[in-house]
């Protein structure tokens, strides 16, 4: 498992979600699903976006720029009629150092990629190798936009981009979320149900009293989390 920049943990997609809601900041999810190539694939890193449009060149010029604990973005234009990665540049991935590769597209060699154990997120697997065409230098329309050094993080539910600016602040609510439903799950699998951890009883009664009162309010002034 990779490390999360900023503490070393990898923190749950959904918990980290749910901190950007609390906040009033609206992640980033993909247009389209990215996926664990293998199950148990988590990831957390700074992103730095390539454009594969020479193949592995593509590839092996963008691990010379990045930095160790980087997720590298393979760009290849969202296409899932072939594949732009495989075990070997999964293998030299982790050489470089790479917290994991982001492929905005598909990958093979899926069984290779289990054992190898770099993360990687992609469309889903395609046997058919890539078709190298030439770079217009046009990012125009970019259909799935961040910033360099935008936090990427994945697990079993999907990826999700962070801004770098408020990583730090996200996290922290996030951990507070972690907390709060370890212990009530905990609770709860001693017999003490959620409604009635959650005052379910005194939500209702105060709802017929002020219908503006919502169960998110609710739950935020008792320091609860249920999504």
């Amino acid at each position: 498992m990779n490390a999360d920049p900023a503490d070393g943990q990898v923190w749950p997609t959904a918990a980290l979600w749910d901190a950007g809601i609390r906040l009033g900041q609206r992640l980033t999810l993909p247009p389209l699903p990215l996926r664990p190539a293998a199950p148990g694939m988590r990831l957390a890193g700074p992103l730095r976006r390539i454009r594969h449009t020479e193949g592995v060149a593509s590839i092996f010029q963008g691990l010379d720029e990045a930095r160790e604990g980087d997720v590298l973005f393979i760009d290849n234009g969202g296409r899932t009629d072939e594949a732009c990665m495989g075990d070997l540049v999964a293998i030299e991935a982790r050489l470089a150092g790479m917290a994991g590769l982001v492929v905005w597209g598909c990958h093979r060699d899926t069984d290779e990629l289990a054992l190898i154990r770099l993360p990687v997120f992609s469309l889903g697997p395609c046997p058919s190798s890539p078709t190298l065409r030439p770079d217009t230098g046009d990012t125009t329309g970019q259909p799935f936009p961040f910033e360099p050094g935008d936090v990427a993080v994945g697990d079993s539910d999907g990826l999700i981009v962070i801004p770098a600016k408020t990583y730090s602040e996200v996290v922290d609510v996030a951990r507070t979320i972690v907390a709060a439903e370890q212990r009530q799950a905990e609770k709860a699998l001693h017999g003490v149900s959620l409604r009635e951890q959650l005052c379910w009883a005194e939500f209702t009664e105060r709802r017929q009293r002020d219908p503006s009162y919502t169960f998110r309010t609710h739950m935020a002034r008792l320091g609860g989390a249920l999504e």
